[in-house]
């Protein structure tokens, strides 16, 4: 693994956040900071560090007279960062050492990423993940999240140590539906222009209802998407082979040989199915993040790319 920030991306926003002070992120608010917001005579009390020498030396040519500009800068915020990391059983797919993509060290990878960028910013990050909540009660309807707010230094650690390498895969099929319910109501301890990545292969997604509820929050949602390149975004032509396949809630394996038509179909369906899985993401508005492998520069190459990508959206709409 990477040292801390030597990964990092830079937190994005759509949007000027509303929040922290000191953070490294461009806010809407004035103060201190390198992006300049507007410009306005001097007044009696400014700082004169704040003064454009050379706005107000022609200023001063064209008017005949002592005349000072003073430069407002946008503030920088410290960013709030939120990771909802889907333990559904399927996610525990594969172990390390086999020729598939490994869910969870994939999951670890990207995460630990997004970590090392919140702490660049001088962010805040936040973790939540349902993977116990099949034992977190003995009422078995009772759904009980692990829950971090955001809220001091020091939980870049426990995110980046401990809550990422959890080893427990015993969240329900709708845990990411879960995460957006239990977020809902925290507008306070989240505000505007929180960033909330989802990691999930969303092969058991969300509906869209409740993408259409949370979307309704002011926070830069941000789903990261895990598949195996070959076996679930494609599929390859196995046709001559007997494959074994695993159920993904028992892990049990089952011996099946599929035709050349069946393998065929496989494909065109997974193919399919990523494709409109992305344009379901952008049609709300969305940028998501394709992760097929657990390399972390890899990983980091696919975030500076959603970088790029908002770059060039924000630029049209600021």
């Amino acid at each position: 693994m990477s040292a801390a920030t030597d990964l990092a991306f830079p937190l994005l926003p759509r949007r000027r956040l509303i929040g922290l002070a000191f953070g490294a992120v461009h806010s809407a608010r004035r103060g201190t900071g390198s992006d300049v917001a507007s410009s306005r005579p001097y007044q009696p009390g400014d700082d004169i560090g704040a003064i454009d020498w050379g706005a107000s030396a022609r200023l001063s040519s064209a008017r005949g007279s002592d005349e000072f500009v003073i430069r407002e800068r946008y503030a920088e915020e410290a960013p709030r960062v939120v990771i909802i990391a889907d333990r559904r059983p399927a996610m525990s797919l594969y172990p390390a050492g086999y020729p598939w993509l490994s869910k969870p060290d994939a999951m670890v990878s990207a995460g630990m990423i997004i970590a090392d960028s919140a702490a660049k910013a001088r962010g805040l990050i936040g973790y939540l993940d349902y993977a116990s909540a099949a034992t977190a009660s003995e009422d078995a309807d009772a759904e009980v999240p692990f829950w971090r707010p955001p809220h001091a230094k020091a939980d870049f650690w426990r995110v980046r140590e401990s809550h990422l390498l959890y080893p427990l895969y015993g969240a329900p099929d709708d845990s990411i539906e879960l995460a957006f319910e239990h977020l809902a109501p925290l507008r306070r301890s989240l505000p505007a222009g929180t960033f909330v990545f989802i990691l999930s292969d969303f092969l058991s997604p969300p509906s869209e209802e409740a993408w259409a509820r949370i979307v309704e929050h002011p926070w830069e949602l941000v789903p990261v998407v895990i598949q195996d390149p070959v076996w679930e975004q494609s599929f390859p032509d196995v046709s001559s082979v007997v494959m074994p396949l695993a159920d993904p809630r028992t892990g049990k394996l089952r011996l099946v040989r599929l035709t050349q038509k069946e393998a065929r179909e496989r494909r065109a369906a997974n193919e399919r199915r990523l494709k409109e899985t992305l344009a379901f993401f952008e049609g709300f508005g969305l940028d998501p993040v394709l992760v097929s492998t657990s390399d972390q520069e890899a990983i980091y190459t696919s975030f500076l790319q959603w970088v790029a990508l908002r770059q060039q959206g924000v630029r049209d709409s600021w």
